[in-house]
């Protein structure tokens, strides 16, 4: 059994001001999702570093606050009820990817109408850089000791630990880290290397959809489920999954759909599109 680094939440104090781990990665992933899309620009003759950088700062609202909104919505609608300045308190954690997610597609809009381009021509472009902020994101999860994964009937499972936030202390799968590997690093590494050649537009983004719900689908085996929402389906199916199931269709007929299609935003085939 590994034991919980129990990390305070509290990376550091500024006098009254008090930043939180779960910011600084945060801040991480928008630096990482800026230096990326920097790299993947030079590659490309049609943009450049001030787009980029206005890329990542409607994709950066779009995150917080269709992530804040999402969760409140998805999640916690009664807390919010009770007390609806509680939505502000981001620093308190309490994101959600879907709604994240629905927030960075509507920025998005806003950005092509700025810069004249095909909605999914920049979501193909930017699509490659969002798994690393995820990642990021899980280890803030993983610090402040939330999102833990389901309780292992083994007390001395390999990969088990007993969080500090969990009433019952119970030896649990650290399903935060599942989903930093998954949804983060190796969904990372498959987008990198798919877009590093031309493809057809759509197919990156298709494959970032099929990706991330095949992955969130299956770490949500091994993640608690909301106490408030447990298991909403089948007696077996979450939340996340029920979320996350339509992004695999969806992914799946937008792939089938850019190779039939095959129009080309960069490359030798851009020509002939």
């Amino acid at each position: 059994m590994l034991t919980y680094p129990n990390i305070d939440p509290v990376a550091l104090s500024l006098g009254p001001v008090n930043v939180h781990w779960y910011g600084i990665m945060y801040l991480l992933a928008f630096l990482g999702a800026w230096g990326l899309a920097n790299y993947r620009a030079k590659q490309r003759g049609n943009w450049n570093a001030e787009m980029v950088s206005d890329l990542v700062f409607y994709g950066a609202m779009g995150v917080v606050i269709g992530g804040r909104l999402g969760y409140v919505f998805f999640y916690e609608f009664s807390k919010f009820l009770s007390d609806p300045l509680w939505l502000f308190q981001v620093w308190t954690g309490g994101m959600s990817f879907h709604g994240g997610f629905l927030g960075v597609m509507c920025a998005m809009l806003f950005w092509c109408h700025k810069y004249k381009k095909t909605w999914f021509e920049t979501l193909d472009f930017i699509a490659p850089c969002v798994p690393t902020g995820l990642m990021f994101g899980r280890f803030g999860n993983f610090i402040g000791g939330e999102l833990y994964g389901r309780a292992v009937s083994d007390p001395n499972f390999a990969l088990g630990m007993i969080f500090p936030t969990d009433p019952l202390q119970l030896v649990r799968h650290p399903s935060q880290l599942y989903q930093a590997f998954g949804e983060g690093l190796l969904l990372f590494i498959v987008l990198w290397w798919f877009s590093s050649k031309p493809r057809p537009r759509m197919a990156v983004s298709a494959v970032f959809l099929i990706g991330y719900g095949i992955a969130r689908f299956v770490v949500e085996f091994f993640r608690e489920p909301d106490v408030d929402q447990g298991f909403i389906l089948f007696g077996w199916v979450t939340k996340g999954q029920l979320l996350s199931f339509p992004m695999i269709l969806i992914g799946i007929w937008m792939i089938y759909y850019a190779y039939q299609k095959k129009i080309f935003d960069w490359g030798p085939q851009q020509q002939k599109s």
